[in-house]
């Protein structure tokens, strides 16, 4: 897959039919637009046109973090289901200013060359979001561009949907989740250097920055990590902690994996830590032997539970 971070694109990334939207999670919802412009030109270039950053980001610029992917997960996810073009439009104040029809026109035709487009029937765009989906496909089938409307889909929690989603992860409802994303969430990222205290207790840890991300519930979670680059790249089932460290004293939100049966160095790999079941909530203990008691519990818990664990249908 090719990304590509500006309007205007060269001619062998024009053409395409895309997708458009902030796939943030590329949950099914998403992945029911992706699917719907795969077919409605199947012998095109299949492209997805988003958004850097998040238009809420730029709007909000002291929200706390809230993405559910970072924009390497999201390339990554997106090119799993044959995405051949990610097209990451600025999102600044020259595109926050502009008009719908200058949108469609200046963007979408005139800069990155696409003759067909996909969107759900939420979709808003352009000043003051004056421009919905029905406009883009009159204003843009008058101009040459195709516009297919998708209607959103659901499920028994609701609408799939990014801020559904988020809340699902603010509650550690992993399953829930999951159930919408169609995969497991993910806290991703590069291995950063911690304070080294799981090797000193016997489980040594991977520690990632949330960065962007939200932060999920606190707690132990059965996680299965992705390693993407590097000598141990693989699967490799684990045990999570989000949270504090109360037993060290108050710190600022940490994430720490522990590989199970991992012998190696994963600093500065890219990895993805699969969120599978909560097991437990943060918990503070009063002598170091009594975590370790707590952390052997979590870890056998964690085994059993990545046993039979799969993404729900």
């Amino acid at each position: 897959m090719l990304i590509h971070d500006q309007i205007v694109v060269q001619l062998d990334a024009r053409g395409a039919t895309a997708a458009l939207g902030n796939f943030d999670g590329v949950h099914r919802g998403h992945r029911a637009l992706i699917e719907a412009a795969r077919s409605a030109s199947p012998n095109a270039p299949l492209g997805v046109v988003s958004f850097a950053p998040h238009p809420r980001r730029f709007f909000q610029p002291d929200a706390p973090a809230f993405l559910l992917t970072t924009p390497a997960e999201k390339a990554r996810r997106l090119a799993a289901l044959g995405v051949d073009h990610l097209y990451n439009i600025p999102f600044d104040k020259t595109l926050s200013a502009m008009t719908p029809e200058a949108f469609i026109e200046d963007v979408l035709i005139g800069g990155l060359g696409l003759t067909h487009v996909v969107v759900g029937a939420d979709f808003r765009f352009g000043k003051a979001r004056a421009g919905d989906a029905g406009f883009l496909r009159s204003y843009g089938g008058e101009r040459g561009l195709a516009v297919t409307i998708h209607a959103l889909l659901e499920d028994d929690l609701g609408e799939y949907g990014s801020t559904a989603i988020r809340v699902m992860i603010k509650e550690g409802r992993c399953l829930d989740a999951a159930r919408q994303l169609g995969c497991w969430h993910a806290v991703s990222g590069p291995v950063i250097q911690g304070d080294q205290r799981g090797r000193d207790l016997g489980y040594p840890t991977a520690n990632l920055g949330f960065g962007e991300q939200i932060t999920p519930c606190f707690g132990i979670y059965a996680a299965e990590v992705i390693v993407h680059d590097g000598p141990h790249a693989g699967r490799h089932p684990g045990v999570a902690s989000i949270g504090e460290r109360p037993t060290f004293g108050v710190n600022v939100p940490n994430f720490e994996v522990h590989l199970f049966d991992f012998k190696g160095d994963l600093y500065g790999a890219e990895i993805s830590a699969n969120l599978v079941t909560r097991l437990r909530g943060e918990e503070k203990f009063d002598t170091i032997e009594a975590l370790i008691a707590q952390m052997d519990r979590d870890s056998a818990q964690a085994r059993k539970v990545l046993e039979t664990a799969s993404v729900p249908a």
